[in-house]
């Protein structure tokens, strides 16, 4: 039998991971990067039990846990420091199996790319086309490539979801502008996120006495800071309870980028010998940190379904509707860190109490649909505690 061959379109996480998946089950694959490099554009990152469960079918899991720190108790504060609701890191472990880990973005793509010996890999090359229909890739060299199936895993803006769609109107603005910066931390501060009037402020501890930040405002598309995003930080965020000011004060570099997701789902997650994968497929707002987990996701059932499942079809039939509602679900958390009235703050925040209220197991089961995810097949190769 003839071996199978891949095309990845997309050096990012999904594409790495499909990338390994694929080439696990005896495909022949070659990875298509513009950038001359792997070295991600990001800084820390969330992996829930789902993308671990999915991790344990590469034996990348127990790599991904030794490296990361585990999210202790966490929750969501006022601007001035009070809790609205708590959630216990130990009760959801025993729940999904794992707690959600916490790491660098560089630490999984460097543990994705040492896998990838046997692709052959083209950084600092763009894809000028795709024919979906044939299985043919254009590159900027002025070469053709042709294969058995195409993993477009070319991020929001793809250019290969407008190719294979072209009537689908493609992501749309959030309404949102996010910060994200790494800092160095004397003592590790409380996992949690503090929610203000349009604005949120994320403190996630990371391995090494570091500490992964994220922010979110309301902001038109576009727009940036006169005099630099610290700045622009220190006046939205400057009086918010401890640390907060105080790492925002040790900041250095600062990504800002303005949030996009799907409003509406694409009809299929293929077309023709295409794959569209990760945020290609369904991009979304940050607010349940599942863009990285189902990218993840996404390359395990497509390897699976690649290989011995039901092709395509099958691919878009497992994928569609998870993501789907996934995309919803975390879109209509960013309306809620949206609203800036303070009547409307103030009923948002006694909801969220109020849920808090019903103690960890209520908050727990929010969370079913997202986390209690198993790969398809089960063939998990996880050597250390069973779940």
């Amino acid at each position: 039998m003839a071996t199978r061959t891949a095309i990845v379109v997309g050096g990012g996480i999904g594409g790495l991971t499909s990338a390994v998946a694929l080439m696990d089950k005896g495909w022949e694959v070659t990875l298509v990067e513009r950038a001359p490099s792997l070295d991600p554009v990001g800084a820390g990152m969330a992996l829930g039990p789902n993308a671990l469960r999915a991790l344990d079918t590469l034996g990348l899991g127990d790599p991904v846990r030794e490296l990361a720190a585990f999210q202790g108790d966490a929750g969501i504060r006022r601007a001035g420091g009070a809790w609205l609701s708590r959630t216990s890191a130990e009760a959801a472990a025993a729940r999904y199996g794992d707690p959600t880990v916490l790491l660098m973005r560089s630490a999984l793509v460097d543990l994705l790319a040492a896998r990838l010996d046997r692709a052959e890999t083209l950084l600092g090359t763009s894809v000028t086309g795709v024919d979906p229909e044939v299985g043919i890739v254009r590159t900027g060299d002025g070469r053709e490539r042709r294969a058995d199936l195409v993993v477009a895993a070319d991020g929001i803006h793809s250019a290969t979801r407008a190719t294979a769609f072209p009537d689908h109107p493609g992501p749309r603005y959030a309404g949102l502008t996010a910060w994200r910066f790494v800092v160095d931390a004397d003592e590790p501060p409380t996992p949690s996120e503090t929610w203000g009037r349009g604005l949120v402020f994320g403190v996630m501890p990371l391995a090494g006495n570091r500490v992964y930040c994220y922010m979110t405002a309301v902001a038109p598309a576009g727009a940036s800071a006169p005099d630099g995003e610290k700045a622009e930080l220190t006046r939205l965020f400057g009086t918010w309870h401890a640390p907060i000011p105080e790492l925002v004060g040790r900041a250095g570099p600062i990504l800002r980028n303005d949030v996009f997701h799907l409003t509406r789902p694409l009809p299929a997650m293929h077309r023709g010998r295409v794959a569209l994968l990760g945020d290609a497929a369904h991009p979304m707002t940050p607010n349940l940190g599942q863009g990285a987990c189902q990218a993840v996701e996404d390359a395990i059932v497509l390897a699976h379904e690649m290989t011995g499942g039901g092709g395509l079809p099958a691919y878009t039939r497992a994928r569609l509707t998870r993501t789907s509602a996934i995309v919803k679900r975390s879109a209509g958390i960013a309306r809620l860190t949206r609203m800036s009235g303070p009547l409307v703050v103030a009923a948002r925040d006694a909801a969220i109490r109020a849920m808090g209220l019903l103690g960890p197991t209520a908050l727990l089961r929010q969370g079913d649909s997202v986390f209690d995810w198993t790969p398809p097949g089960d063939t998990v190769t996880r050597s250390s505690a069973t779940r």
